[in-house]
């Protein structure tokens, strides 16, 4: 049967046997005989893997965190290499491709994701784009089947990775759209509990599986057994989640744009709990975030609660604009979340 992503999330992975629990187990095994786990995994992280792999289309590998899934994504490619990366993008992704950089590793090709033309340039020249979309945290929109078009057609094609962390298998598949490599933090919207610390990737071929497979053994970016349950856990809700906040944020969204302190609001046309607003300066930013009473001001993203940061205050982030705040939308009901955001902005003056 064709099922639904709703319907899918719910049942991958699950156990079918005459007998076998509702849930799969956690297993708490470092070695299973004469292999230890991170050789070839146990069945909580396989369950997992086959659940996410089932909604992103292809074959899945989790790892310990967000970081370590995109650490091996590098790891495919040789010393000195390129990569392509948005200058908006996740502040941990530009961190990890500047050491590499600054040791000599790699190569840093740093692109407006805005500019479209640059990269189908970079298509044809780099030998990774690492594309997102939306951008963390300014929530730009990159057209990914156009740039890997360009990327299939080059002369020695490099490798297409995407960070689907905000839109998530529901908002849009990127391997559907001639991606390589997806990458997802499950910490957040997967998860969907602010309660672990977990990264996967999805490939297209099952060759590129087993490199990102090595590439955790050989550098021990294993999930726990705990954590991998709980994300699992988590996307069962997702859709329901998925749904529940987009509604939400898409309300929250129409009231923000006619608000008079506000200056700027974007949200992608994918939908999803992410929003992006900005009001005047540091200083209106600052004080609305100290006025909120219900909205948590806090890092991170995509649980059941409310948060919100201004991510310029960060130095990673200083190209962000001074008065931007990155809002994730979480599930408390719409009108107590406006009338927070309401008081809040009243104290800004």
């Amino acid at each position: 049967m064709n099922w639904s992503a709703r319907t899918r999330a719910v049942n991958s992975g699950r156990q079918d046997g005459e007998g076998d629990p509702a849930n799969v187990p956690i297993t708490p095994a470092s070695h299973l005989g004469l292999a230890y786990a991170r050789e070839d995994g146990i069945d909580t992280w396989r369950a997992f893997e086959d659940a996410v792999g089932d909604l992103e289309g292809g074959h899945a590998t989790s790892f310990a965190s967000g970081m370590g899934a995109i650490s091996a994504v590098f790891d495919l490619l040789p010393s000195g290499a390129e990569v392509a990366v948005p200058t908006d993008s996740y502040a941990g992704t530009r961190d990890m491709l500047g050491h590499a950089e600054a040791s000599g590793r790699l190569r840093a090709r740093r692109l407006d994701p805005r500019d479209i033309d640059a990269w189908l340039t970079a298509a044809g020249e780099a030998d990774l784009l690492w594309l997102e979309s939306p951008t963390n945290p300014s929530l730009f929109e990159m057209p990914i089947a156009e740039i890997t078009a360009a990327a299939a057609a080059a002369d020695d094609p490099p490798i297409v990775a995407v960070d689907n962390t905000f839109a998530t298998p529901l908002g849009q598949q990127p391997l559907s759209l001639g991606a390589d490599v997806v990458m997802h933090s499950a910490t957040k919207l997967i998860g969907g509990h602010s309660d672990l610390l977990l990264g996967v990737t999805v490939v297209s071929s099952q060759r590129l599986a087993e490199q990102i497979r090595a590439a955790r053994r050989r550098g021990g970016a294993t999930p726990g057994a705990l954590e991998a349950w709980l994300a699992l856990r988590g996307m069962r809700t997702l859709p329901v989640r998925y749904a529940a906040v987009s509604a939400t944020a898409s309300e929250l969204v129409k009231r923000l744009r006619e608000h008079p302190s506000v200056v700027d609001v974007r949200y992608p046309s994918i939908g999803g709990g992410v929003v992006s607003f900005e009001l005047a300066d540091a200083a209106s930013a600052d004080a609305f975030c100290a006025g909120l009473r219900l909205i948590r001001h806090a890092t991170s993203l995509g649980g059941a609660e409310s948060t919100l940061e201004r991510r310029a205050a960060r130095p990673s982030d200083a190209h962000v604009p001074a008065g931007a705040l990155r809002f994730s939308v979480g599930l408390e009901d719409p009108d107590d979340l406006w009338a927070d955001i309401t008081q809040a902005l009243e104290q800004v003056g």
